[in-house]
């Protein structure tokens, strides 16, 4: 009966302690500030062809717009649903201090409650989206220079 006494306690203070050891931390998406340098510094090898656009608009239409919305003003309905603050991608102010390996890292790493693409968008096809992103903004301009 002694022993049992001994160990008892001893369970007791070390199984929560084992019990978070076995359970893995919940992954965070990077911060804007966690994109290496050698990462930012990236650039673009896909050139902005109409061809690299309507590719990643038929990836954008299936996987991003739904938060950041169809034209990319961050109006998507996910984002509304769950009351997300989606940058505005047609606002050309948004994205004018982010290279082009800082999204192509972004889209592929994940950024807050964006997760990530990884591996199921291929490189190119992941440049074809900064393209796109870097689009949108571009469409808007023109359309507000028509009169």
């Amino acid at each position: 009966m002694s022993r049992i006494a001994l160990i008892l306690p001893a369970i007791l203070l070390v199984a929560p302690v084992l019990a978070a050891q076995q359970t893995p931390a919940p992954q965070k998406t990077p911060s804007l500030a966690a994109i290496p340098a050698d990462a930012a510094k990236q650039a673009n090898p896909v050139k902005a062809t109409p061809e690299s656009i309507a590719r990643a608009r038929k990836w954008w239409g299936l996987d991003c717009a739904m938060c950041h919305g169809a034209s990319g003003d961050g109006k998507g309905e996910v984002a509304k649903d769950m009351k997300l603050q989606v940058a505005d991608f047609t606002n050309s102010d948004t994205l004018k201090d982010r290279t082009d390996g800082e999204l192509f890292y972004i889209i592929k790493n994940g950024h807050q409650d964006m997760p990530p693409e990884g591996p199921r968008v291929k490189t190119e096809e992941n440049w074809d989206l900064v393209n796109y992103v870097r689009s949108l903004a571009k469409k808007k301009a023109d359309t507000e220079q028509k009169p």
